[in-house]
């Protein structure tokens, strides 16, 4: 049978504070989704309003070393400019490593709550891990359905040591190979607005990379929840790899006046693929030329997934702010400069609100 939670709080004690999780709630046997996680009517993702992503191939890296580079570029800058997402194959990540690495994140989901609420914030032996739910569990009126564990890398002696022994090899291996590809992606966008950024500076803005494995349980009323709330990530870019299962959705921008429905597309998974997406970090640091990606994350009630992120994020004592020469070339600078450790601090103080983070740097 399964427990009863009288109060919220107590639920909020079994699920965040004694680090059971979602997947902890949906072991317990319930039938239904607490009221904690029931989402208010404009937040739940119904169906789409257009269609999927699917008409657009997922980029091949691989040509941009052959006579197709200037188009694969194209395609590049125009997914930057536009959406904020794409995909991309032959990225240099070995296939089978991202295979290995979903299997792992199974794993570890899979084991005993004791085993991983050893990482839980403020009890992990290591700051480079922490374990957790949802986004800002103490701040959202609704909870998100989702497990995560966050490996934050300093250096590879580090990583080995701290984070999780199941997978740290294969997630050390994942980030390294990935950040090749987002140096000569940063490299390309930049380059198209004609702007020279010595590799000093790509590296601080490159600086903070944490690497994140997301479980997402089968849910019994999909249709009340998000597994994450619309966001923009904050960091300059996110690499993704998706499962098959789906289940990303992407805000397509335009002038949606308020009260109307807004546009989603989702990101259907692509077998090989990963999914790219521009930060709020990036957008500053174009004046807006490239846009950050507003989106979210639904459940399904047929089986758990899994996703797993690279956020790069520049230094935290990195000042970000629009590129000088674009500011000389546009006449008009859209963000001011801020210490991007501010800009973090603000980012993870409140519950996820759309693409509102951004209104911290913005010049009104």
């Amino acid at each position: 049978m399964a427990p009863s939670f009288d109060t919220s709080n107590s639920l909020f004690d079994f699920v965040v504070k004694k680090g059971n999780g979602v997947k902890g709630l949906v072991d317990s046997g319930i039938q239904k989704v607490p009221d904690r996680y029931v989402q208010p009517s404009f937040e739940r993702i119904g169906k789409l309003v257009v269609g999927s992503y699917e008409n657009s191939s997922p980029i091949d890296l691989s040509k941009l070393d052959g006579p197709d580079h200037d188009q694969v570029v194209e395609a590049i800058v125009r997914a930057s400019e536009t959406l904020g997402f794409f995909q991309v194959v032959n990225h240099g990540v070995p296939v089978d490593l991202l295979d290995s690495l979903k299997d792992a994140a199974h794993q570890f989901f899979a084991q005993p709550p004791e085993s991983k609420a050893v990482f839980l914030k403020g009890i992990s032996p290591s700051p480079l891990v922490k374990y957790g739910t949802s986004f800002a569990p103490d701040k959202e009126k609704a909870l998100e359905w989702k497990d995560y564990v966050s490996m934050v890398y300093t250096n590879d002696s580090e990583a080995l040591e701290h984070w999780p022994k199941d997978c740290k090899e294969m997630a050390l291996d994942y980030m390294k190979s990935s950040i090749k590809m987002v140096r000569r992606l940063l490299e390309i966008l930049f380059g198209y607005l004609g702007v020279e950024v010595d590799d000093s500076r790509v590296e601080s803005l490159l600086g903070l990379k944490m690497v994140n494995m997301n479980f997402y349980p089968a849910c019994p009323n999909p249709e009340l929840t998000v597994g994450v709330g619309r966001h923009s990530d904050m960091g300059t870019f996110t690499v993704l790899l998706q499962d098959g299962i789906g289940g990303l959705h992407v805000k397509v921008e335009n002038d949606t006046v308020e009260g109307q429905k807004e546009d989603w597309l989702e990101i259907p998974p692509c077998p090989g693929a990963l999914v790219i997406n521009v930060g709020d970090a990036l957008q500053i640091l174009s004046n807006g030329r490239y846009k950050s990606a507003e989106h979210r994350v639904r459940t399904t009630n047929k089986q758990s997934r899994v996703s797993i992120p690279i956020f790069t994020v520049p230094r935290p004592t990195e000042k970000i702010g629009p590129l000088p020469q674009l500011v000389e070339r546009d006449g008009v600078a859209h963000y001011k400069e801020v210490i991007f450790e501010d800009y973090m601090n603000n980012f993870f103080g409140k519950a996820h609100q759309g693409k509102k983070s951004l209104d911290f740097a913005k010049i009104n």
